[in-house]
C-alpha cells in the first residue's frame, strides 16, 4: 500500500511537472537588435542613425510591448528626428517590429551603448516580462578618421594574383579550343559521308 502511494504520489509530481513545463514553452520570447549607422552629412557634424529589430520567437503572441532606450545622454546627443521609446499593441509569435530614430553628436569622443528595454505583457502573468536588447559596440564620435581607400584591397589582389589568373585562363581557353570540335571540320566531314 505504501509502494502504491508513493508511486501515485511521483506519478502525480511528474504530471504536475510536465504541465508546468508545457505551460512555460507557451510564451512570447522576445528578441531585440540594436544597430548604429555612423555618417558624416557635412564636416564637424556626425550623425547616427540606431535601428532597434524586435523579433518574437516564442509560440505566444506579446502585448503591449514597450521599447525604451534612453542610453543617449542628452550632453553628447540630440534626437534629430523620431523617439527613444515605441510601444506596440502586440508581437504575434514570428513576427517583428523595427523602430528607426536619429542623433546627432554633439561631443567628440569614445561612446559605448548599453541596451535598450523592452517590456511587455504575457496574458498567463501578472508582471510584466524585460527583455534587453544587443548593446552597441564602443565606436568614436567624431573621430580623426584616415581617408578610406576604397580600392586599396583589389589593387592588392590585382597585384598579387594577376599574374597567375592570366596565366590560368590563358592555358584554360587553349584547352578548350584544342579539345573543342571546330565546326568546320564537322561540316566538311558531314559533307563527304553523303
Amino acid at each position: 500500500m505504501a509502494q502504491q502511494r508513493s508511486l501515485l504520489a511521483a506519478v502525480l509530481l511528474f504530471l504536475v511537472a510536465l504541465t508546468a513545463a508545457a505551460a512555460e514553452g507557451d510564451a512570447p520570447f522576445v528578441v531585440a537588435h540594436k544597430r548604429v549607422a555612423l555618417s558624416r552629412p557635412v564636416p564637424g557634424v556626425e550623425r547616427l542613425a540606431v535601428t532597434l529589430d524586435l523579433y518574437n520567437q516564442g509560440s505566444a503572441t506579446a502585448y503591449d510591448v514597450s521599447l525604451n532606450d534612453d542610453s543617449w545622454p542628452q550632453e553628447a546627443f540630440e534626437l534629430v528626428s523620431g523617439s527613444t521609446s515605441k510601444i506596440v499593441e502586440k508581437l504575434d509569435p514570428g513576427s517583428t517590429a523595427s523602430h528607426s530614430f536619429v542623433l546627432e553628436t554633439k561631443v567628440q569622443g569614445r561612446f559605448q551603448g548599453s541596451p535598450a528595454v523592452i517590456k511587455y505583457r504575457v496574458p498567463t502573468k501578472a508582471a510584466l516580462q524585460e527583455a534587453y536588447s544587443t548593446p552597441v559596440l564602443p565606436f568614436d564620435i567624431l573621430a580623426d578618421r584616415p581617408p578610406q581607400k576604397k580600392f586599396e584591397l583589389a589593387k592588392r589582389l590585382v597585384g598579387k594574383f594577376g599574374p597567375l589568373a592570366s596565366v590560368v585562363s590563358f592555358v584554360g581557353a587553349f584547352i578548350y579550343l584544342v579539345a573543342s570540335p571546330s565546326k568546320s571540320g564537322a561540316a566538311k566531314g558531314s559533307k563527304k559521308r553523303r
